[in-house]
């Protein structure tokens, strides 16, 4: 692992220093345990809440998890006509398994979660750093119905085969007929 007490961290929030001095910790604190199973993980790569495994030196102590790319949509509601309008404009700074090869067809899923699930995809593209989609989606349903969901989306491949590569969500509790954009932050998929 890098050492972490002579460098400064570009991001990071102001913690105080003492959280990253290794020379001395508590031996409390050492013996670490992933959530899932109980064993003691290994101290130079941890599992983090997505169950990946990522090395000290690249997990972002700020909790910042940009490093998958971030989502751009955007949401508006027409009451007259009772109708939700999802736009997808684009994926920035995506990242995908090197397994997905060097430029995959992605597209994103859309799902509103109502007891009867609404599902809608974008078109795929060639993978690249920043995706531009611009496609929207219109479905009639009552708001008071949305309000209580979260629309998801899925960022899938296309191929070489078709796989889940990251994933984001957002409630539509502020849903209004005021045009909304979102930059949404992609995490891993969830089990």
């Amino acid at each position: 692992a890098s050492d972490l007490r002579t460098s400064t961290l570009p991001g990071s929030l102001d913690v105080s220093r003492s959280m990253f001095d290794l020379r001395s910790p508590p031996h409390r604190f050492m013996k670490r345990y992933d959530s899932l199973s109980s064993v003691p993980s290994s101290t130079s790569s941890r599992k983090d809440s997505q169950g990946s495994n990522r090395s000290l030196d690249t997990i972002t102590l700020s909790g910042d998890e940009r490093d998958f790319g971030r989502l751009n949509v955007k949401l508006c509601y027409v009451p007259s006509a009772e109708q939700i309008w999802i736009t997808v404009l684009h994926c920035k700074d995506l990242s995908w398994p090197s397994s997905c090869g060097e430029n995959p067809r992605i597209y994103v899923k859309g799902i509103l979660t109502l007891p009867k699930p609404v599902q809608f995809k974008s078109s795929a593209k060639e993978g690249c750093n920043d995706i531009e989609f611009m496609e929207t989606f219109v479905f009639a349903i009552k708001l008071q119905s949305l309000q209580a969901v979260r629309l998801v989306f899925k960022i899938q491949t296309q191929t070489p085969r078709k796989k889940t590569i990251g994933e984001c969500s957002l409630a539509l509790r502020e849903l209004s007929s005021e045009e909304s954009s979102h930059w949404l932050d992609i995490s891993l998929p969830s089990k």
